[in-house]
């Protein structure tokens, strides 16, 4: 194996404010430092807000599927439970107001999967995944959001095959689909919480 190059941070120079439209979204305008001298005088970021997303799954298995239209990709898709954070919300409670609000359920264990950045070179936002289970029905979805949601209750099976037909439309959910369900990953992964 060979040696790992040294890898160093860049400096943040300045920061420019180009659009404030709180809470979901900031477009910044950097000067960035690289390590080998040179300057980049606009280098943007665009920031959004973390959130929590969540594969649940109830005493029988089964996995609680969101089936919603998603603005941003103009489409129907299916999703996880998830959504962003209340101002100094913890992401393990925002996790549980996200499921209780979208599905009316509340899970009997929770796993902690980490936390993962959506764009690597913008930021865009940072996801919180949640592995929980035992999750039961205690009241009516009350979500409160724009988006009319359907919530399926499927089978690994048939989220496999919803997969591979493409009807999951969003990097987050088909990453969380995986991370879950790898034999070695799903297995590994995590903490309880």
């Amino acid at each position: 194996m060979t040696a790992k190059p040294k890898h160093e941070l860049w400096r943040v120079l300045e920061t420019r404010d180009l659009l404030v439209a709180p809470p979901w979204l900031k477009v910044q305008s950097q000067r960035v430092g690289l390590p080998d001298g040179r300057e980049v005088d606009e280098y943007y970021r665009v920031t959004l807000p973390d959130y929590a997303l969540m594969f649940c799954e109830d005493a029988e298995g089964r996995v609680l599927v969101l089936r919603q239209y998603k603005h941003g990709v103009g489409a129907v898709s299916l999703s996880f439970p998830a959504g962003t954070f209340n101002p100094g919300e913890d992401p393990f409670d925002c996790a549980r107001r996200e499921l209780m609000e979208e599905t009316g359920y509340e899970a009997g264990a929770w796993r902690a999967l980490g936390r993962y950045v959506t764009h690597a070179n913008a930021y865009g936002n940072a996801a919180h995944l949640f592995h929980a289970t035992n999750c039961r029905k205690v009241a009516e979805a009350n979500s409160g959001d724009l988006e009319e949601m359907e919530l399926l209750l499927m089978t690994r099976e048939e989220l496999f095959a919803a997969a591979a037909d493409g009807q999951f439309m969003l990097t987050s959910q088909i990453g969380m689909l995986a991370l879950v369900t790898h034999p070695v990953l799903g297995k590994t992964m995590g903490k309880k919480v």
